[in-house]
């Protein structure tokens, strides 16, 4: 269902105490994820599936009102020097759907309201999207967003050889990779 006025109190509320619980926990960083149709995206971000009339809809600026407004209460809410990641999906992949121009749009904005990097991947908002998957083929975007917005990015997806990886960050394409799939099937990856 659509999530309304309580609910959008209610679920910035939940982001921020379990910042303040992970803060207590000893976690380093704090990460909101805000892509591959996780509420901010679905619900909100995007206007494919946005039909709402009220202020979280419509404009970019409505639609990216809920999680501007989560990551302030964030920010608020942990240690000034604590790191501050959001994640986003650059782009849907289809020519009507969220794009790279939106994305540094958000990133500027994002960075303006705190956060310290953007993990930058795509796609996984709409099915059967014509993604073409290849060795770094989300690299371009990460570099995109560092390049015109100043904000710190990763680069995810299908990095799988060490070298790879380190040509990333020496070339200055992003700041850090993000790794999961390839530590899943080789823990020992970072040796190499």
């Amino acid at each position: 269902r659509r999530m309304d006025k309580e609910d959008i109190r209610n679920v910035r509320k939940w982001h921020r105490e379990a910042a303040l619980r992970a803060k207590r926990a000893g976690f380093d960083i704090i990460y909101c994820y805000a892509g591959h149709g996780m509420t901010a995206a679905i619900q909100f971000i995007l206007k494919r599936y946005n039909d709402r009339t009220d202020e979280y809809g419509g404009t970019f600026a409505n639609r990216t009102r809920f999680l501007l407004e989560t990551v302030e209460a964030v920010r608020k809410a942990i240690p000034t020097g604590t790191p501050l990641f959001v994640r986003i999906s650059a782009t849907d992949w289809v020519d009507d759907g969220w794009n790279l121009i939106d994305s540094v749009e958000l990133c500027t904005q994002l960075k303006a309201h705190g956060v310290d990097l953007v993990d930058v991947s795509t796609g996984g908002n709409v099915h059967n999207a014509p993604i073409k998957a290849t060795p770094g083929f989300q690299v371009p975007f990460a570099t995109a967003i560092r390049t015109e917005t100043g904000i710190m990015t990763t680069a995810v997806g299908l990095i799988t050889e060490p070298e790879q990886a380190d040509h990333i960050i020496q070339t200055g394409e992003a700041d850090a990779v993000f790794m999961a799939r390839e530590f899943l099937r080789n823990p020992r990856f970072p040796l190499y």
